[in-house]
């Protein structure tokens, strides 16, 4: 495996923690995780990298080894962390942004929002949740409040990182010993003996109030000038994308002047742990 090191940066009031690989001299290459993932998680991908590369691949608030935010999560800080990321990486040239699910959505629309400052976006499965609609904001507010009501969310703890491993391969066949150990490790922690933690915020959990509004992610689309490019995967299951109608994914894709779109098969939405080489090519030759 290519060695990373780690780094840590204070910006936006939270102490948060980079990754990287390659020599800090070579052309940057941002990778930025999705859900509850970690930025280890892209050492498949980058183990397939063919040029010479200096990528930087944070943790987001919450996840990892970064602060956790004592108010809570809402997106539009992610984009604040990644403007944040940018000024200290690639604070002179536009930068080269892939990412996977949240990570993706998050390069897409902050490509929007700063497109000076972004050059291409590679989005890996990151096209939005499901769509909402007014009507289900009552529901939602009230599923909230419940919630801060009750207990601290928490997740389940493991015996061993074998244990973890194996709930892994459980929840996606595709992975193999060897890289469900790896990703056990990244995602959790020992906690006490026979005790693995995950390493994430569980109020990651809780149900946010905001609706996931489609129509405001397009607007932010119409505003990209760079070329973009979203990796499907042939067997992705359960995302959000997936419970639209082709005309109403269609829309998501026409939001972007200059969009391109490939598939991956045999992958499911962790595409990255399934089909890494595949990925990484993909990637390198749309950055080329």
């Amino acid at each position: 495996m290519k060695p990373s090191r780690s780094e840590f940066h204070v910006y936006n009031g939270l102490r948060h923690h980079v990754r990287s690989w390659g020599d800090a001299d070579a052309p940057p290459l941002f990778l930025l995780h999705g859900w509850m993932d970690v930025s280890a998680s892209f050492q498949f991908v980058v183990d397939e990298l063919q040029r010479n590369w200096h990528v930087i691949a944070p943790d987001w608030r919450g996840f990892g080894l970064s602060d956790r935010a004592p108010a809570g999560y809402w997106f539009p800080d992610y984009y604040a962390d990644l403007e944040a990321l940018l000024n200290h990486y690639s604070p002179d040239r536009p930068a080269q942004l892939v990412g996977h699910s949240m990570g993706g959505v998050i390069a897409c629309t902050y490509a929007g929002l700063r497109p000076d400052r972004v050059a291409r976006v590679v989005s890996l499965e990151g096209f939005g949740l499901a769509r909402t609609a007014p009507a289900d904001a009552p529901g939602r507010y009230r599923r909230w409040l419940d919630e801060l009501a009750g207990s601290e969310p928490r997740f389940r703890a493991y015996a061993s990182y074998d244990e973890l491993a194996g709930r892994l391969q459980r929840d996606n066949p595709r992975l193999t010993p060897a890289r469900a150990q790896f990703i056990a490790r990244a995602w959790a922690r020992e906690t006490a003996p026979g005790k693995i933690e995950m390493l994430s915020d569980p109020r990651h959990k809780r149900t946010n109030p905001v609706l996931f509004r489609i129509e405001e992610l397009m607007a932010c689309w119409r505003e990209v000038t760079c070329p973009v490019l979203w990796v499907f995967a042939r067997n992705s299951k359960g995302t959000g994308y997936l419970k639209d109608t082709p005309e109403q994914l269609g829309e998501r894709r026409n939001a972007f002047s200059d969009y391109r779109e490939l598939w991956i098969e045999d992958a499911g939405h962790m595409m990255h742990h399934d089909r890494p080489e595949e990925v990484a090519k993909r990637v390198e030759d749309f950055l080329d």
